[in-house]
């Protein structure tokens, strides 16, 4: 049986509060990342060209899906680089290897997303 060492009992006042600081990572997200502009832009095209092009709630998934993804793999790799960049601004190997696959990571999430929407959107305009 799995156990825990926190013994503390389920409060829904400590989860909202959880919740509060995912909303300020992400305020903090657009403050400092000048990548988050680049995805709102690319993810506010992506819902008007939805909006304005009839596509079906499959569709809708596959784009919501593929956006959720782009923009997770971008916060994790943000994350990445900073915790990395508190080891050690020097530079090392390792750690650049591991900020480049981290970035790697970001490229195929956007990568996928391009190319889901590309056969959504390219057969329905042209």
């Amino acid at each position: 049986m799995y156990t825990t060492s926190n013994t503390e009992s389920f409060s829904f006042t400590k989860r909202l509060r959880s919740f509060s600081f995912a909303f300020k990572g992400i305020i903090a997200f657009f403050e400092e990342e000048h990548n988050a502009w680049v995805h709102l832009f690319t993810s506010f095209i992506v819902v008007l060209l939805a909006l304005i092009i009839p596509c079906s709630s499959t569709e809708i998934i596959m784009l919501v899906f593929a956006m959720g993804f782009v923009w997770a793999a971008e916060i994790f790799n943000t994350a990445i680089e900073r915790i990395a960049d508190q080891i050690s601004l020097e530079q090392n190997p390792q750690i650049k290897f591991i900020k480049d696959l981290s970035a790697a990571g970001v490229l195929i999430a956007a990568l996928s997303a391009l190319i889901i929407g590309s056969v959504i959107f390219i057969p329905k305009i042209f």
